[in-house]
């Protein structure tokens, strides 16, 4: 994505470089996305493909539970970032370059926002998953999605209309994230789910991050064995 392309660099050195100055107060991961992750995938075997990966931030995670990260992503800017921490392709999510029923888990972290074919996304991630295999899909929560929910207070989230439209935007609450760059598909939250029935897949499990009002939803499907 070429859009990703120009920003490639504030997002490794600004935006990053903000979370890792973050490591030293007691809960860096504050919206949980990285336990969303570890809740959901869980220790494993095998590689584990991502989907969307940018810059690779997610590979050390996937190490620690035992699988091998894999990362495809279209954008080269992105990817320049991410090969020292994982192996990578240049690829289009709805057209995986990986052959059928051939790896154990995929993962899709933060991602379906820029993804308008998210369908075709999620019914790639079932094809070339090995059955009983399992898909882990990480992203902003469709109910407060910053195109219509304002955090500048974060004790009192503004919700305005919008979440039914199911739109593209670039309004965000902030000027200082990603959103604001790049913009951001939405889906109502049962169009959202039906994706992953759509595919083929089996809904098992489901957690959120953040808080007091959630940031991250978190699902957990499965490909039937």
């Amino acid at each position: 994505m070429a859009v990703y392309d120009e920003i490639a660099d504030w997002y490794e050195e600004e935006f990053l470089g903000a979370r890792d100055r973050a490591r030293g107060i007691p809960d860096p991961d504050v919206i949980g996305v990285g336990r969303s992750l570890r809740e959901l995938l869980g220790p494993g075997e095998g590689v584990c493909l991502e989907i969307g990966c940018g810059t690779g931030v997610h590979a050390e995670k996937i190490r620690e539970l035992g699988r091998v990260p894999v990362g495809v992503d279209l954008s080269t800017g992105m990817l320049r970032h991410a090969r020292g921490r994982l192996p990578i392709a240049v690829a289009d999510a709805a057209r995986l370059p990986v052959r059928d029923a051939s790896v154990p888990a995929v993962i899709a972290m933060m991602v379906h926002t820029d993804m308008p074919a998210y369908p075709a996304v999620l019914r790639e991630a079932a094809r070339v998953l090995a059955p009983g295999g399992v898909l882990v899909h990480v992203g902003v929560h469709p109910c407060f999605c910053g195109g219509f929910a304002d955090r500048a207070d974060q004790e009192a989230v503004v919700i305005e209309p919008g979440y039914l439209d199911g739109h593209w935007t670039k309004r965000s609450w902030t000027d200082a994230g990603v959103r604001d760059q790049v913009g951001a598909t939405h889906w109502p939250l049962p169009e959202l789910l039906h994706q992953f029935l759509d595919a083929g897949l089996v809904l098992e499990r489901f957690t959120e991050g953040g808080g007091p009002t959630p940031t991250v939803l978190a699902v957990r499907a499965g490909k039937p064995a």
